[in-house]
């Protein structure tokens, strides 16, 4: 029988079955996805083969993933969602603030993986106006880059409307840092989902998990893959030298090194660098590049990024 992952809660995962009807399904505790060691191997959004005991057997070939490193297990991977059409990042520059590390983070994973992504600005309604100039200026910073994004305010309803003709059939996977408002937003776009919200811990500026597992909400038209807040986004199974052409504009500078094999970190001829002198790349991002190259170092994983 198949059917399609719709929600996982650690241990158990529903399984909407091509026939209908939902069932609760489990995997062996040996079951693993050849080539890759994750503490999820069975993921939202996944397409599977069930047995007739509720055993999922088999996970048909994914088109693509979004994976960050596990948190607690350095040499594994946690996979957010599966087979999704785009992702919507919901950051915010206030209560709390989204660093631009793990925004960067975030976009070049989704760069490996060929998800496209928008960046949504949520909260505007709390913004003062240096934080609505600073907001305006990572704006203009990723639009320049080649990224969408949108401005709104999910408490109040602002821009929400103008989000629902790019989630038409599609799946949309969405994730930020705790305390950013995804449950807020889904309640906006799905009226009826009720999912519980919490406020922000005024100590630490920090937003409390709501969202406790993954699961697929449908839209009508199109699903919404909710997923818990994350911290950090350490990248995983990323090599050197690939991690260039993750991002756009850094690629586009390197094509102009002198050296085929430049890291773009202390080479002579670098285009990068030299971008990087003369504000073409922003400093924030060729910064994010520096951390990503740096992660080789199997303790930097730890860091909230």
């Amino acid at each position: 029988m198949k059917g399609l992952v719709i929600k996982n809660t650690g241990s158990w995962y529903t399984v909407s079955m091509d026939d209908g009807q939902l069932l609760n399904c489990k995997v062996k505790g040996n079951f693993r996805l050849k080539g890759i060691r994750s503490t999820n191997p069975v993921a939202v959004g996944d397409r599977v083969t069930v047995d007739g005991d509720g055993w999922i057997t088999d996970i048909s070939d994914r088109r693509n993933y979004i994976i960050r490193k596990s948190i607690n297990l350095s040499k594994q991977s946690h996979i957010l969602a599966a087979n999704v059409d785009q992702a919507l990042l919901v950051v915010t520059v206030s209560c709390p603030q989204t660093s631009t590390t793990f925004i960067d983070r975030f976009l070049a994973s989704a760069e490996a993986y060929r998800v496209p992504v928008v960046l949504v600005f949520n909260k505007t309604d709390l913004l003062d106006d240096d934080e609505r100039r600073y907001q305006q200026m990572m704006v203009t910073l990723y639009q320049t880059i080649g990224y969408e994004c949108r401005q709104i305010s999910a408490e109040r309803g602002d821009g929400v409307d103008e989000l629902r003709p790019l989630l038409e059939n599609k799946i949309t996977l969405l994730s930020g840092n705790s305390g950013v408002g995804k449950s807020t937003l889904i309640n906006r776009l799905v009226p009826g989902a009720n999912l519980r919200t919490a406020e922000i811990s005024e100590a630490h500026q920090a937003g409390q998990h709501t969202t406790t597992f993954s699961e697929m909400i449908s839209l009508g038209d199109g699903y919404l893959i909710d997923t818990p807040g994350i911290k950090g986004f350490g990248t995983f199974d990323m090599e050197r030298e690939e991690l260039t052409s993750y991002f756009k504009e850094i690629f586009e500078f390197s094509k102009q090194c002198r050296f085929s094999d430049c890291t773009h970190t202390h080479e002579p001829g670098c285009a990068v660098l030299k971008a990087v002198e003369d504000h073409y790349i922003a400093q924030s991002r060729y910064q994010s590049y520096l951390s990503m190259l740096d992660d080789k170092d199997e303790n930097k994983y730890r860091e909230a990024y």
